[in-house]
């Protein structure tokens, strides 16, 4: 039986170890060498390392004395390997049991055998190989448009022929010094379909990027470098040249063109990109469209200035050849290259909530508080779909429509509870409040170790729109100190409270839930069980829109209690399913689209939630909690995780069914007793600086006192 060299090189992935070196260990094949070559890791990733090579005799262990790169340390493990074949994974990554074993099994007399690549951005997952097939293509070079060697067992008296390995110059493609002798000297290509490795997606490239998440200036030379030594190397060889130079006009099309219009390189890396282009062959040159021609003209003869303006046009035009296909692409050059341009408009608020959908939350109580008392200024509401009845009269814009972008551009204020999209750039001279919209309970952004959403980017995006932020409102220290770490936000926080909750402390706030009662029609002389959940990361139908399966058992809470309660049921935001009640009229009431939740915590005598923020902000209301978490374990343990120790420290007990809740309501004075200590302590931490006032003092705070 052929021994496998298999060679992981390892750069601080401390939280990926188990996962790639576990599948590794658990081949089906068995006989491996696991060579761990350790890239200068910090301490708490080598300690990981020599304790997980405890578990496997096959596995070694060998630490480079500082960190050298990827290549090097491949190189390193290809110099040390004794196995017949080497296969070499990436630490973040991992491969499904049978994986070698199909490999092996397959590769017969080739030189090499390649299978498929999956990306993925989620825990681990068992997927079967039900069937394989090997397919051979008849252009090898299609193959390597990865420029990746990962996932490919390779004959080692192959790699020792041609003396095959890795530039240790650049960081970012030093496979390419491997993969073009590789191609080049092979005289198939096979891919075994079916056979499938796992490269998992890092979600967070700011704490934790790989490589190919670096700078994109570094990447872009780290590549101009390894084209230029290779090109030279192989000048006597048509298909190396062909493929390098295709790789180069992908990467010029795709990132230098964008990358290079709004950043000026330094004058060594522009004689470098010069060099490379200068190598390019004409046949493929004259393939590129009129445009690209220009400008590689440009450069190789030198002109930095007039390349640099040849790509400004490039882009613009391109964004308004989409512009005339896409209208919200129009407006969104405007908006670059107009409104922005134009004089701001110093009195001019700008208000958003949960991305045009409600007329609610922090920005309502703000904008309510300077309607009434700062006169001087202009306001404007964003909307999704329909405007608002809002008091004041102020104009309103529809979300992403020629008007939204005008007022954006044109505004200094901008106030939001949520991000707004990151293709608006802040000019200079705007002011960026984020309210936020709750005290968290669940792992923020930075704080989570994985995202489980529909946009893997999540990460990289949050980071990214919270640099524009100029204040973020907090609601208490807890809040200040997880947004500080979890957001990276160092810029000046307004600790009064969140205004949304002003509503709560005001002097006739039992005449207005009386009001709001008999607006919404609810049975007079009935007590209001409020249902606020939140939505699960891992069920959802695409970014920003996810699913929700009812679990309360309306039922029987009507059949158990209909005679003294009805229940109002307020779905998240981000939840997209409409949920069909009809069949409990007169008993459950469906206000998910009810603008204002305050409202709705002022008409009710009970909160049933389960990892949502609302009992925060229901808490200042000192009425009773209960949480319906019927799925803690999967949420706690792997979706998301908790700041707090929610079995010890909410106000509130935890239900695991529909029965337990109804039980709960039916002795509801007797909770509310026995978690009277639990519930004054968590308000004495949550609630300490609501006084009703903060929509006041942050105004004051931003815009100055009033005039």
């Amino acid at each position: 039986m052929n021994k496998i060299s298999v060679i992981i090189p390892i750069y601080n992935t401390t939280e990926f170890l188990d996962d790639c070196i576990g599948s590794v260990s658990e081949q089906t094949y068995r006989n491996l060498e696991i060579l761990l070559i350790n890239d200068g890791s910090d301490e708490e990733c080598t300690k990981k390392i020599i304790s997980l090579a405890k578990n496997d005799e096959r596995i070694e262990v060998h630490h480079l004395s500082r960190r050298k790169g990827v290549g090097c340390a491949r190189n390193y493990g290809l110099e040390i390997a004794t196995g017949q074949y080497i296969y070499f994974l990436d630490s973040d990554d991992y491969i499904s049991k049978e994986t070698l074993q199909e490999l092996v099994e397959n590769i017969g007399d080739y030189e090499l055998i390649s299978g498929q690549i999956e990306e993925i951005n989620k825990e681990p997952s068992e997927v079967g190989n039900s069937k394989t097939e090997i397919v051979v293509d008849k252009d090898k070079t299609r193959q390597f448009n990865n420029k990746s060697v990962l996932h490919r067992l390779i004959s080692k008296a192959f790699i020792d022929k041609y003396q095959l390995r890795f530039n240790e110059d650049v960081r970012c493609y030093s496979d390419l010094a491997f993969v073009v002798p590789l191609m080049i000297n092979i005289t198939k290509a096979p891919q075994l379909l079916g056979c499938i490795y796992f490269k998992r997606f890092r979600n967070d490239p700011i704490s934790n990027p790989s490589l190919m998440q670096s700078d994109m200036g570094k990447i872009i030379i780290d590549f101009i470098t390894i084209y230029n030594q290779l090109r030279d190397k192989y000048q006597q060889n048509d298909e190396a040249q062909s493929f390098l130079d295709k790789q180069f006009l992908n990467l010029y099309r795709n990132e230098i063109i964008g990358y290079a219009s709004i950043r000026k390189f330094s004058q060594v890396e522009f004689d470098q990109l010069r060099s490379a282009v200068s190598k390019l062959d004409k046949k493929q040159l004259a393939k590129m469209p009129l445009m690209i021609r220009s400008e590689l003209k440009q450069l190789i003869k030198g002109k930095q200035n007039l390349f640099s303006k040849l790509l400004k046009v490039h882009v613009n035009l391109g964004l308004l050849r989409r512009g005339y296909r896409s209208r919200t692409k129009m407006y969104l050059q405007l908006y670059r290259s107009l409104f922005t341009k134009m004089p701001m408009k110093e009195n001019y608020v700008v208000f958003e909530s949960f991305l045009g959908k409600n007329y609610s939350d922090s920005p309502k109580y703000i904008y309510e508080y300077m309607q009434k008392y700062c006169p001087e200024y202009k306001f404007v509401w964003i909307y999704a779909d329909q405007r608002r009845e809002i008091p004041g009269n102020p104009k309103q814009v529809k979300r992403f429509s020629f008007a939204y972008y005008y007022y954006l551009g044109r505004s200094k204020y901008w106030v939001s509870n949520s991000r707004l999209p990151k293709h608006l750039n802040k000019r200079k001279g705007n002011i960026y409040i984020q309210t936020w919209h709750g005290t968290p309970l669940k792992k923020l952004v930075f704080d989570m170790k994985d995202v489980y959403s529909a946009n893997p980017n999540y990460k990289k995006d949050f980071y990214e729109q919270s640099r524009r932020w100029d204040y973020l409102v907090s609601a208490n220290q807890y809040s200040s100190d997880i947004f500080r770490r979890a957001f990276k936000y160092s810029k000046p926080m307004l600790e009064y409270g969140y205004p949304r909750n002003d509503i709560m402390y005001a002097e006739n706030r039992d005449q207005i839930a009386k009001s709001i009662k008999a607006k919404l029609g609810i049975p007079a002389g009935k007590r209001v069980i409020l249902y606020a959940p939140t939505w699960r990361d891992d069920e959802y139908y695409g970014a920003g829109k996810y699913k929700f399966s009812l679990k309360l058992d309306l039922e029987r809470m009507r059949n158990e209690l209909g005679e003294d309660y009805v229940v109002i049921l307020r779905m998240h935001y981000f939840i997209a399913d409409n949920l069909d009640i009809g069949d409990y009229s007169g008993f459950a009431f469906n206000f998910s689209k009810y603008d204002d939740i305050a409202d709705l915590y002022l008409i009710s005598d009970i909160l049933i939630t389960d990892y949502s923020s609302v009992f925060f902000d229901y808490a200042n209301l000192r009425r009773p909690i209960l949480f319906f978490t019927y799925d803690l374990e999967k949420y706690r343990d792997t979706l998301r995780g908790f700041y707090i120790d929610i079995e010890r420290e909410v106000p509130g007990p935890l239900l695991k069914t529909s029965g337990d809740v109804i039980n709960a309501i039916k002795n509801i004075e007797k909770i509310e007793e026995e978690y009277r200590g639990k519930y004054k302590a968590f308000t004495e931490r949550f609630c300490s600086w609501e006084k009703g006032v903060a929509s006041e003092q942050i105004v004051k705070h931003v815009f100055g006192p009033k005039k």
